[in-house]
């Protein structure tokens, strides 16, 4: 299992990745992490909301609210020019972070 303090760090990440394949709310976000981490990364709605929020006042995500089929309100969360942009780099940054523990710790597969 993967510490809070590491999955802090790798939030950022997760969700822009994620959203990178279309926008999606809240629930279906985090759905969405555990799944394509294989369970690695689990993120409560508690500790997802005001991550997003924080994303969207730093304009890497932009929420707007929808109302499904069924009439339910829900925010939906989709990438933004400025979150597309600063994605590379960060998955650069931490295929670098990678790269560094491997050799550190003398893993073959960190």
């Amino acid at each position: 299992m993967i510490g809070s303090g590491i999955k802090r760090g790798t939030a950022e990440l997760a969700v822009l990745s994620v959203l990178q394949d279309g926008p999606l709310h809240g629930y279906e976000l985090a759905r969405r992490i555990e799944q394509q981490s294989n369970g690695a990364l689990r993120f409560t709605l508690a500790a997802l909301y005001p991550m997003l929020y924080r994303m969207e006042q730093q304009r890497s995500i932009r929420g707007s609210w929808e109302t499904s089929a069924n009439g339910r309100r829900r925010r939906c969360y989709r990438l933004t020019p400025a979150g597309k942009k600063k994605l590379s780099p960060l998955r650069r940054e931490w295929a670098e972070l990678f790269r560094a523990l491997r050799r550190l710790t003398k893993v073959a597969h960190a």
